[in-house]
């Protein structure tokens, strides 16, 4: 049964359109040629749990669903992986208010 995740990043969300059979490699995989960063160099989160998906279990395994929000983070060069940036369009509301009381 085909399902679709969303994976974020930034501003950015890419519509993956996968099996709950496949594994979180397979994922990866198919990010790779959306975004030519190798398999390696990406990791995924799943939002509403906030684990790291682990790449030789499938989605089902870990309990990502149809529609499920997945965060894309990325190797940087220091080796380490960048903090989840995934902006939400009421997060630039927020930061307006906060700006306001600073006329």
């Amino acid at each position: 049964m085909a399902m679709y995740i969303r994976v974020k990043r930034s501003k950015t969300t890419y519509f993956i359109q996968c099996d709950p059979t496949e594994t979180t490699l397979d994922i990866k995989q198919k990010l790779h040629t959306l975004i030519d960063q190798p398999v390696n160099d990406q990791r995924l989160i799943l939002m509403n749990t906030g684990d790291i998906l682990e790449d030789s279990k499938t989605l089902a395994d870990q309990k990502v669903e149809n529609d499920a929000v997945v965060a894309l983070t990325l190797r940087k060069d220091d080796n380490e992986f960048e903090d989840v940036n995934i902006v939400k369009p009421n997060d630039f509301y927020q930061s307006r208010d906060t700006d306001s009381g600073n006329w």
